[in-house]
C-alpha cells in the first residue's frame, strides 16, 4: 500500500468525477476515461480501508494479550 495515499483526496476526486460523468456536456470518450480512473480510485480506497481494518484488529488483539 502506498504510504502517500490520501483517502480524503481520493474521495474528493471521486466526487468530482461523478459530477463530470453526470454532466451532459462531457464527451463519451471522457466518460470512459473518468470511469476507468474512478475504478482505480475505488480499488485504492478499498485497499487503504482494508489496511486500516487490519491494523485495528491487530491493536485489539494486542490489547487482549
Amino acid at each position: 500500500m502506498n504510504s502517500g495515499f490520501d483517502y480524503g483526496k481520493a474521495m474528493a476526486e471521486l466526487e468530482e468525477i461523478a459530477q463530470k460523468v453526470e454532466d451532459p456536456s462531457t464527451a463519451l470518450e471522457d466518460v470512459d476515461k473518468l470511469i476507468k480512473r474512478s475504478n482505480d480510485l475505488v480499488a485504492a480506497c478499498h485497499a487503504y480501508l482494508r489496511t486500516i481494518r487490519d491494523k485495528v484488529y491487530e491493536n485489539q488483539e494486542d490489547l487482549r494479550d
